[in-house]
């Protein structure tokens, strides 16, 4: 297996679990008193945004050849990073 299918494989399983958690958050929203559910409803939707900033991130990266592969790793490692620190920032004010 080659660098690049162990980073996108890699990537593939982090985006993956990050949206089982946001699917399990979203869930609990919904549960919530209603004053704090349109709350929490505003920031799954900012996440789901970053989600999707993250999915077409990684598209780019799979359809990335050798001479901007370094670039768009390095790319989606900031998207990347990004999601997961809004996302634990929410998920502990829950």
């Amino acid at each position: 297996m080659t660098k690049h299918d162990e980073y996108t494989q890699a990537m593939k399983r982090q985006l993956d679990d990050l949206n089982e958690k946001m699917n399990t958050l979203d869930a609990k929203a919904a549960e919530a008193k209603a004053d704090a559910r349109d709350a929490y409803k505003a920031e799954v939707a900012k996440m789901r945004h970053q989600y999707q900033l993250a999915q077409t991130q990684f598209d780019k990266l799979m359809a990335a050849g050798e001479e901007s592969w370094d670039t768009t790793v390095a790319e989606m490692d900031k998207i990347r990073d990004a999601f997961v620190h809004s996302f634990s920032y929410f998920k502990s004010q829950i």
